[in-house]
């Protein structure tokens, strides 16, 4: 769709007590709801990630990954959650080419990976949450029970996906109107087996997933579609806590996950771009965007390289963010001319995910992120579920030496990076922005904004993106002539686009006195509080 323009934006929401941000208006208003029943932001995101799970079920799921950043106020510190699940005891190279592939499957039963997103949820709960697993699944559940109308933006992104779902017959059954057609807009959806697995986790924990009777009837039926999973894979299921890595920039100090994600290339980025008066270049102009997108080529080169399950990499992830070495990455960047880079591989391109972002009155702020990699993931329904598994083995490489290269209970990498912003020390924004090899382009985006430029919340979120295509193509939303001219100038190839994705983003930021919130117009979604 078009880019939101100031003359017909959305205004930033702001309330006294508490505020959600989600790219779903029920996940919104189940998350709020929660909020105002006596629970925390950590209840109401995993209760805003499962109704997400439901009425968005080509982004995220049941089936997928989870990353969590978020500000305790208990502790009065940041913390990170890394809810990734690993590479089967099958899934080696040698299977994977004997089996007929010359890369890691991108889709059907050999791309599916451990899930650990209700592993996440688990361990949200019982460390930080205030309210039962099955109360805040409890809306969820009546929810794919009762049914929901299908909201615009998402029937046309699960009408695309039609010929994918009517490969699976699981697909077929949960996602398609009598095995033919995708719910269109206002048209009423149920998923009644989703709603039976919901209630085994909220009646038996995460366990029943992870060695349960759930994870049994996943292992089963991919076993007969020829996965590489096992039960014993499924048992071994363990959450990070991990040290988030930080970049300061301007009075920000800005917050991102470390590898196997891709968060590291935005401090990167930030890094490299903070020595130039970006102020002078005008925002969105020819010349600002150009320091922009080679700052991108620049960390996505390194990315491509280095980025992998943080126990196999070759190097320390903080030597990517050293101040001597981002001098020398610096360097690379010429003022006058596109540089021609090649984009990473397969493992580090497109991707499909929900952000969502919640803040409670006692100051608990979480920044979520939840997916199931592409559009609806690997396809694959097992029967009697309701939801899809994820595709993300399609994260790894085959390539021989690569820290990335697959192997049996490795972590991929992963696009998935929740963004979080302190100052003095003290929380200031959770913030993201969906949509693979975007998120990175569009943390520093929207940063970029409201630090360089002065906007608002919903400003900084609506304002129009460039997204770097690879090599030297690029797509600027809102393109005008003189703007196109001025990047082919510069060496830059313009790409459609109007069919391009810029993601979709989500920010709640902490006033002297309450909250702000903002939701990406370029999704179904609504910031709301109380």
């Amino acid at each position: 769709m078009d880019a939101p323009t100031s003359v017909a934006g959305r205004s930033t929401v702001y309330a006294p007590n508490a505020m959600v941000a989600t790219s779903q208006p029920m996940a919104s208003s189940v998350a709020l709801r929660i909020l105002q029943n006596g629970g925390n932001a950590f209840d109401a995101a995993i209760g805003a990630s499962s109704v997400l799970s439901l009425v968005e079920p080509h982004m995220t799921g049941l089936g997928g990954d989870l990353f969590a950043l978020f500000w305790s106020a208990e502790e009065g510190k940041l913390v990170g959650l890394d809810a990734t699940g690993r590479a089967g005891a099958k899934m080696t190279p040698e299977q994977i080419r004997a089996d007929g592939f010359d890369r890691v499957p991108g889709s059907g039963p050999g791309a599916v990976t451990v899930p650990g997103a209700i592993a996440g949820w688990g361990a949200l709960n019982e460390r930080y949450g205030s309210m039962s697993l099955a109360e805040i699944l409890a809306p969820a559940i009546a929810l794919a029970e009762e049914g929901f109308p299908v909201t615009p933006i998402i029937a046309s992104q699960w009408s695309d996906q039609t010929a994918k779902l009517k490969q699976d017959p699981g697909a077929t059954d949960t996602y398609l109107i009598d095995g033919e057609r995708s719910p269109e807009a206002g048209e009423w959806f149920r998923n009644h087996d989703f709603a039976r697995s919901l209630r085994m986790i909220a009646r038996e924990g995460p366990a029943v997933m992870y060695g349960g009777n759930l994870g049994q009837t996943v292992i089963e039926g991919l076993a007969k579609l020829g996965g590489y999973l096992t039960l014993d894979d499924m048992e071994a299921m363990e959450v990070r806590w991990v040290e988030p890595l930080s970049m300061d920039y301007k009075g920000w100090t800005v917050w991102e996950l470390p590898p196997a994600g891709q968060g590291i290339s935005v401090l990167q980025m930030l890094g490299m771009l903070e020595p130039f008066d970006l102020v002078s270049m005008g925002h969105n102009s020819a010349e600002y965007l150009h320091h922009l997108i080679e700052a991108k080529k620049v960390a996505f080169a390194d990315l491509a390289r280095h980025v992998a399950d943080a126990a196999h990499m070759e190097i320390d992830p903080k030597a990517l963010i050293d101040p001597s070495y981002l001098e020398s990455r610096q360097s690379l960047i010429d003022p006058n001319r596109a540089a021609v880079r090649v984009e990473p591989g397969k493992f580090a391109t497109a991707t499909e995910t929900i952000y969502l972002s919640v803040a409670d009155s006692d100051g608990n702020m979480v920044s979520f992120i939840h997916s199931i990699f592409g559009s609806f993931g690997s396809g694959v329904v097992v029967p009697g579920t309701g939801f899809v598994l994820q595709n993300r083995g399609a994260g790894f490489t085959l390539e021989d030496g690569h820290p990335n290269q697959v192997a049996p209970g490795k972590r991929p990498f992963h696009t998935l990076i929740p963004g979080f912003v302190t100052k003095n020390g003290q929380p200031l924004m959770s913030f993201g922005v969906m949509g693979g090899s975007m998120q990175p382009q569009g943390h520093v985006q929207v940063v970029l904004n409201m630090i360089e430029f002065g906007m608002d919340p919903q400003e900084a979120i609506d304002a129009a993106r460039f997204r770097h295509r690879g090599a030297l193509r690029v797509s600027v939303e809102n393109m005008t002539p003189a703007l196109q001219e001025g990047l082919e100038t510069l060496g830059h190839e313009i790409a459609p686009w109007k069919t391009t994705s810029y993601g979709g983003g989500q920010l709640v930021m902490r006033l002297e006195k309450g909250w702000a919130g903002a939701s990406d117009p370029r999704k179904d979604g609504l910031a709301i509080g109380h």
